[in-house]
């Protein structure tokens, strides 16, 4: 699994993770994993698996470190 940092919440509920690598990934309250996105915070570390949503690339399965 990946990791990256919350970049940023919403509260639409969805965000992005700043990856490291350049580029934000996209994700939705639905893509979480044991964890309630209320409990999410902005500059969090995140683990992820990259997908593919109907927009693009997204993160799923993402849970806290």
């Amino acid at each position: 699994m990946a990791e990256g940092t919350i970049k940023k919440l919403t509260e639409k509920g969805f965000g992005f993770i700043d990856t490291g690598k350049g580029k934000d990934l996209f994700f939705h309250l639905s893509n979480l994993d044991g964890v309630h996105y209320n409990d999410l915070y902005e500059g969090q570390q995140v683990s992820y698996e990259e997908g593919q949503g109907p927009k693009g690339p997204r993160a799923e399965n993402v849970r806290p470190l």
